[in-house]
This record gives C-alpha cells, sequence and structure tokens, in this order.
C-alpha cells in the first residue's frame, strides 16, 4: 500500500474573532489587602504579636515605662502613670515649657531628641572617684554624692583622712574604698573626679606634699577614660594678698621659698597642670579655690585656727592666738563649701571659682565667738607670729553667684556649735567633762 505525502502548509483556517482581556472589576481593588492578609495566616501571626506585646508590657513595672528622655547626655525612664496624672490635672502643657527653658538653661539645648515628654526625671547616677574622700571635706561630699544615688569610689591614704568619716557608707553597694596614695598611678572606669587629695594644714603638708605628682596622675586618668576632672585648690595661691579682697584674677604675692611654699606653689602648680591638660589635651575640668573651711569631721589637732580654738576651750587650755590677732580670715561651713563644688562640677564654667564665706574676722574676734560658745572663761594666749602668715584673707564670691548661683547660707555663729558638738563627743567620747556618762545621739 503506497504512502501519500500530503502538504498542507498553504491550507487556511477559519478565522477566528482577535483577543480582548477581560472587563475590569472595580471592586478587586479594595479587596486585594484583605486577601492578602488571609493568606498564609498571616491574620494570625498579627494578632499574636499583639497578644506578646501586652503581656510583655503589663509585666513591667510601671516605673520602667519605655518612655525615654534625654538629661544631662544619658537617658532616663518617664514614668507613664506621670503623664497621665499631668494630662488629667491639666498641667501638662505648663510642666513641658517648664522643662524646656530648664534645658535651655544648662545648655542641653532642648527636651530630648526622642521627642517624650520630661516629666519626673530620674537622674542616672554617676560613677565618681573623690581623693581624699575619708578626709574632712571628702566625706561630706561622698554623703552628698551617695544621697543624689551616685556610685562613689573613695581613694584615701588615710595619712589625715579616717575610715570612722565614711564607716557609715560601708554596707552601701554604691561605695567602695580603697586605700590608695594618689602619687601612684590609678586606673579606674569613671565619669567624674573629685580631686582633693593633699593635707591642707601646715601641720601636716610640711611632712607630705602631694599637690603636683598626684595632680598630674589623677588628671592623667581623666585624659584616659575621658573623665571630668576637678581641682580643688586653695585661696593660699594668693600668698599675703596686696588685693582685698581677692578676685580670681588676681595673681597673688605668694614667696616662693618660704616655709609655706610647698603647699602655696604646690597648689598653684595644680592649677597649672590642669589648664595645661584642658587646653592641650581636651580635658574638662573645673578649678576651685577654697577659703578657710570648718564643720564636723575636722582633725582635732591639725594646727589649723577654729579647730585649734575649739580643741583648747573644750580641754579648758588656753586660746593661742599668733601675732597680735588682727589678721583676718573668713570662714566657710563645710555643707556650703560641698553645695559650690557640685554646683561647679555640673555647671559649664572651668574657673577657677572662689569657695568661701565673704565674711571677715579678726582672730581675736573668732576666739571671742568661740567663748560665746563654749566657755565665756576662756583665757586668750598670745605668741609670736608665724612665718609668711597672710595679714588677710576675704573672697570676692562675684563670680560664684553669677555664673554658678552659689553662696554660702550658714553664719559662723550658727555653724560653730554643730563643729563644737562633733568635736566634745571625739574628745571626750561618751563621757562628758565631768567623767558623767551620757548617752549618744
Amino acid at each position: 500500500m503506497g504512502s501519500e505525502l500530503i502538504y498542507r502548509g498553504h491550507e487556511t483556517h477559519p478565522a477566528t474573532d482577535e483577543y480582548s482581556p477581560k472587563p475590569p472589576k472595580p471592586w478587586l481593588t479594595e479587596i486585594r489587602p484583605i486577601r492578602y492578609m488571609l493568606r498564609e495566616q498571616r491574620l494570625i501571626f498579627v494578632f499574636v504579636g499583639i497578644a506578646i506585646a501586652t503581656v510583655v508590657f503589663a509585666l513591667l513595672p510601671s516605673s520602667n515605662s519605655p518612655y525615654i528622655t534625654a538629661s544631662g547626655g544619658r537617658y532616663d525612664y518617664v514614668n507613664s502613670q506621670s503623664i497621665e496624672n499631668a494630662i488629667s490635672s491639666g498641667s501638662l502643657l505648663e510642666t513641658t515649657h517648664r522643662m524646656i527653658s530648664q534645658n535651655n538653661r544648662v545648655g542641653f539645648g532642648g527636651i530630648n531628641s526622642g521627642g517624650k515628654i520630661p516629666l519626673e526625671l530620674k537622674r542616672k547616677g554617676l560613677r565618681i572617684v573623690v581623693t581624699g574622700g575619708a578626709g574632712f571635706v571628702g566625706s561630706h561630699l561622698v554623703d552628698r554624692l551617695i544621697a543624689r544615688g551616685d556610685s562613689v569610689i573613695v581613694v584615701d591614704n588615710f595619712f589625715t583622712g579616717r575610715k570612722e568619716n565614711v564607716h557609715h557608707h560601708f554596707s552601701n553597694p554604691r561605695f567602695e574604698l580603697i586605700r590608695h596614695d594618689v602619687v601612684e598611678p590609678l586606673l579606674l572606669e569613671v565619669d567624674q573626679i573629685y580631686h582633693l587629695a593633699c593635707p591642707a594644714s601646715p601641720v601636716h603638708y610640711k611632712h607630705n606634699p602631694t599637690n603636683v605628682v598626684g595632680t598630674l596622675n589623677m588628671l592623667g586618668l581623666a585624659k584616659r577614660v575621658g573623665a571630668k576632672f576637678l581641682l580643688t585648690s586653695t585661696s593660699e595661691v594668693y600668698g599675703d594678698p596686696l588685693q582685698h579682697p581677692q578676685v580670681e584674677t588676681y595673681w597673688g604675692n605668694v614667696n616662693p621659698i618660704g616655709v609655706r611654699s610647698c603647699y602655696d606653689e604646690g597648689k598653684r602648680t595644680a592649677e597649672t597642670l590642669t589648664m595645661d591638660y584642658h587646653r592641650g589635651a581636651g580635658v574638662e575640668v573645673r578649678i576651685a579655690r577654697i577659703f578657710n573651711t570648718y564643720g564636723p569631721r575636722m582633725c582635732i589637732d591639725d594646727g589649723r585656727v577654729v579647730s585649734n580654738f575649739v580643741a583648747q576651750a573644750l580641754r579648758k587650755e588656753p586660746l593661742t592666738v599668733y601675732g597680735d590677732g588682727k589678721q583676718t580670715r573668713s570662714f566657710q561651713f563645710v555643707s556650703d563649701l560641698v553645695e559650690g563644688l557640685m554646683r561647679l562640677m555640673e555647671g559649664e564654667h572651668v574657673g577657677p571659682f572662689n569657695l568661701g564665706n565673704p565674711g571677715e574676722f579678726t582672730m581675736l574676734e573668732l576666739a571671742q565667738v568661740v567663748q560665746e560658745t563654749i566657755d565665756p572663761n576662756a583665757k586668750i594666749e598670745f605668741r609670736p607670729n608665724t612665718e609668711d602668715d597672710p595679714h588677710k584673707r576675704k573672697p570676692d564670691i562675684s563670680k560664684a553667684k553669677e555664673l554658678l548661683g552659689w553662696e554660702p547660707k550658714i553664719p559662723l555663729r550658727k555653724g560653730l556649735p554643730m563643729m563644737v558638738s562633733d568635736f566634745r563627743q571625739r574628745i571626750f567620747g561618751d563621757h562628758k567633762e565631768d567623767g558623767t556618762s551620757t548617752s549618744q545621739a
């Protein structure tokens, strides 16, 4: 049977209609998002996420509500309940305006970058080292810093400091005590350094002058860790001043080879090093020039005039006045000084700042106040004056008033009884002068 090839290339097909798309459905665009959510169980995952978030925020304490505000370069939580209370009381706008003005005044430039309302800001605690923190002024400063919520590391070699000054903080987890001499380097991670370590009375600083080497080591630490550094200098940088009262721009009148020069020139050199590190290494520094300070926890026999007079009067000894007693000094209570130091550290100005009480007393007037406070029958004994003893000393605190908003509050006649009470307990213990037992407050 033969095969037959059939060529069909030229066959024609019946004509068909051209392709046309389906007519558009106007409701399709509206249901498309719904169809997307229903596919692959997406809606279930959305509800599960909402439920998890609800449980998490319900378990968190209200004080750790995730409303965050910036405070001094750190971020703090804002209590959500406080926001609700402020809204209900109508004080929200007023509080916001007040916080804006406060932040602008201290230089932070606004509320915060997150846009949250800074109600009831809780300041984040800093890690602070206080050299000489077991001493007279240092221990009072530590009290304030701990009360503020900071973590404090006290560095002290106990040359003039005492453990008893800080023993009430031993059980506090935010307190640490290191026995160390600042003339040796020290490595710590801190935010701020209050450098107070230096004997401040003639009896002590002639035997252990630590101004220069200790300051150099602490400045090196501040440079390494980026900490803010505060130097406690002294009114002794003015020497025996030819200007009265003394302003910060006065360069002083100091004997560079006198018996007091190890302290006077040491502090002047410490100020020089502090400013060199500020200008050359970018260390953020503050300088305070402290005038005569008194109060509880002073060394009883350190040779300074207030502690001398108080201890002598309590022991029924004559009050020793050197020279003619017409030399003048200004006396500030220790709590006023601590307030000034903290304001200086938290402020924006390098200084130096005079921190002292401009109330001026002659040595004879001071002796009379001590007599009035302790023993009206106490005798006064005159002795030859000491070498290089300044004739006048009175701070001009205009700069501190203007830039720090600081001035002393406690006058001598109000602060001295508090010091006398402390000295009486330390000299006579739990017994009165007549030997009878008394209870300790």
